[in-house]
């Protein structure tokens, strides 16, 4: 079979050929089904659990470096493996001698069933790698997309902590290898009737788009994986946006910030934050490094699930969305690409090329609260976001959006009405909580029933007040989200 139609990955050093294979193939089953690679885990098979946690390396945008990343195995499907190097918890050891980090799991008992520890090593590789001197805040965070039930967790921290104590292994040459990977052509894959187009360019992946308007786009497959895992869908055509280079491309101006639509969370939200710091936890929180390190800031807007974190932020900040159909595009505001539940404004055959996100013109407060069960790694049952300027106590400008609370995220225009050029004072802000509920039909789910889900974003609204208002309020909120 020719190039253009078998994956190609580096593991263990070796280049692993790959063909006839059933494109949503999950890189998990290949491990488990195909090499016999037990040590990588299924827990939840929707990325939540981290016991299918790998690392990937690939090379950066610009060729000349490598990036290392966990994600979880479970939802990516094997051919986005092609060009990079897979590296699982069997990669780790030199033959008896095992790596700092396995050692130092050892050494702290951080392992009692062990059905975790596998994830829980290569997160921990991964941060090894990539950080060689990680504060308290870095490893929890690095940790929070793996769930243990025995340890209690701090076992676990102790081993990423005293993980650094031991010789670092020498440095693997991995740029030259990876270089040797990289395909011209783009990666096109038959199976069972299934097509599988990774298009080397945005002209070519438009093209096949046209031609295939019914197809499937898979960015980081955080969502699209479940519909194969948990659903059991069968997808017919699947077009790939990773390895479209100006999909990727964060370019910033005198008045935007441009965020090609398939550059990853993880490479995104740095610059976001950088001009919008009020937006640092709630991106912190925005599922787990393994997904945030997968999935797309494109994926997420363009997926239009109403409890996507990243809108209700960007819809305050007026962000646009650039859209492409074969050569033409054009550019709508994204409070305005959602009619429905999981319905926007996309029409056959076009795809979300960029996000443009306006830079900061004056003294706006920006901020956006996270309301879920657990602080890390869970779906929000809210998401508010708010931009508010004032002048001496009174509102130039006030924008609010809200997440999860109704068939889809959008700006709450009354309450928005209601607080604009008024006091920004309490009996200002009893009226808009009063106004929040006729902006909004409310759900009731799993998470939290509508009359719930009402009085939460009144007081998250009532707490952003707060927070306005005393610093020390700020830090107490802060820490009791």
């Amino acid at each position: 079979m020719s190039d253009a139609g078998a994956i190609r990955f580096m593991l263990d050093g070796e280049i692993i050929e790959v063909s006839d294979v059933d494109p949503t193939r999950t890189v998990l089953q290949y491990l488990r089904e195909d090499l016999r690679r037990k040590g990588t885990k299924e827990g939840c098979a929707e990325g939540d659990c981290g016991a299918c946690t790998v690392v990937v390396a690939e090379l950066s945008r610009g060729g000349d470096d490598v990036s290392m990343k966990a994600i979880n195995s479970c939802i990516q499907f094997l051919p986005t493996l092609d060009g990079k190097e897979l590296i699982t918890v069997e990669s780790l050891a030199d033959g008896d001698k095992l790596h700092p980090v396995q050692n130092a799991m050892v050494v702290n008992h951080g392992s009692q069933c062990g059905f975790c520890t596998p994830g829980f090593v290569m997160s921990m590789y991964a941060l090894y790698e990539t950080n060689e001197n990680p504060g308290r805040q870095e490893i929890d965070d690095a940790l929070s997309g793996n769930l243990c039930r025995c340890t209690g967790y701090r076992p676990i921290i102790a081993a990423a902590t005293e993980m650094y104590a031991a010789e670092r292994p020498q440095d693997v040459e991995r740029t030259t290898s990876l270089k040797r990977l990289q395909r011209k052509s783009s990666l096109v894959l038959e199976h069972g009737g299934r097509k599988f187009f990774a298009p080397a360019g945005a002209d070519e992946f438009a093209a096949i788009l046209t031609e295939n308007p019914e197809a499937t786009i898979l960015a980081g497959g955080t969502d699209v994986g479940l519909w194969v895992t948990k659903q059991h869908r069968e997808l017919t055509t699947v077009i790939y946006t990773g390895r479209v280079t100006e999909l990727s491309e964060l370019r910033s101006s005198d008045t935007h910030i441009e965020i090609g639509a398939a550059t990853s969370l993880t490479d995104a939200v740095p610059l976001v934050v950088q001009h919008y710091p009020g937006l640092d936890e709630m991106f912190r929180r925005f599922a787990s490094p393994p997904i945030r390190n997968a999935g797309t800031l494109g994926g997420n807007i363009a997926n239009g699930s109403p409890i996507g974190d990243s809108m209700a932020a960007l819809m305050v900040l007026d962000t646009t969305l650039v859209l492409r159909c074969g050569e033409v595009e054009r550019e709508i505001e994204l409070n305005d690409f959602y009619h429905d539940y999981m319905v926007n404004d996309l029409q056959p055959g076009e795809f979300v090329s960029r996000i443009r996100i306006p830079l900061a013109t004056d003294d706006a407060i920006v901020s956006s609260q996270k309301w879920s069960k657990r602080f890390d790694q869970d779906i929000s049952a809210i998401c508010t976001a708010y931009r508010l300027l004032l002048r001496d106590d009174e509102v130039v400008s006030f924008r609010m959006a809200c997440g999860g609370l109704a068939a889809t995220v959008q700006r709450a225009r009354n309450t928005e009405e209601i607080v604009n050029g008024k006091p920004w004072n309490a009996k200002t802000i009893d009226a808009a909580c009063e106004a929040l509920s006729q902006d909004f039909t409310p759900i009731s789910d799993m998470r939290a029933s509508a009359g719930i889900r009402v009085t939460a974003v009144q007081n998250l609204l009532r707490r952003f007040f707060a927070e306005t208002q005393d610093s020390e309020l700020e830090t107490v909120y802060t820490y009791g989200r």
